[in-house]
């Protein structure tokens, strides 16, 4: 028979290896506002002018499936990503990724990568969130995080690439667009 102290501790170790993952929380980003203006490309979906929503699901258990010292990518599984431009929800296929940067010099960074289909044809999305320097911590490198301050306004880039905020998609035949993106980031 274990002495009390060993069982006690014993029941204490099943009960909180049990609840792990129930303590998982889940981190629900949302990159929201006016698609405009047209930065690069003919915008064959007519997305200039419109609204654009990408909203990203990441389990804040997850690891990085590539990081250096000042960024850190994530694997989202299908289904993590929801992908709305002027209405029209895209599906979303395969696994999406999510890219949190926090350079020595210039604003954090998020960037969320998916895959879509656009009529069956298929195509990718990424929406680049230009955050408030020090938005992320270290940490971030370690598992997903949530962004301080939880709300922020995002200013729309000037040049494709270039600083700010921006969407830009792209498929076979239709080619590459991207768009600036006024509105907010939340978490």
């Amino acid at each position: 028979m274990l002495p009390r102290r060993r069982l006690l501790s014993l029941c204490s170790a099943v009960l909180i290896l049990g609840m792990c993952p129930l303590m998982a929380a889940t981190i629900t980003y949302t990159i929201t506002g006016t698609l405009n203006p047209v930065l690069a490309g003919s915008d064959p979906l007519g997305a200039s002018g419109e609204s654009g929503t990408l909203t990203a699901a990441a389990s804040s258990t997850l690891t990085p499936t590539s990081k250096t010292a000042t960024s850190a990518t994530y694997t989202l599984p299908a289904g993590a990503i929801t992908v709305d431009i002027g209405g029209t929800t895209y599906e979303t296929t395969g696994t999406s990724t999510v890219k949190y940067s926090f350079p020595a010099a210039g604003p954090d960074t998020m960037v969320i990568t998916t895959n879509i289909s656009i009529d069956g044809i298929d195509g990718t999305v990424v929406g680049t969130a230009s955050l408030a320097k020090g938005s992320f911590t270290t940490a971030v490198l370690k598992h997903p995080t949530r962004f301080e301050p939880a709300t922020q306004k995002l200013t729309a880039a000037k040049k494709a690439g270039g600083q700010g905020s921006q969407v830009k998609y792209s498929a076979p035949l239709v080619g590459s667009t991207t768009l600036g993106l006024s509105g907010k980031a939340s978490n």
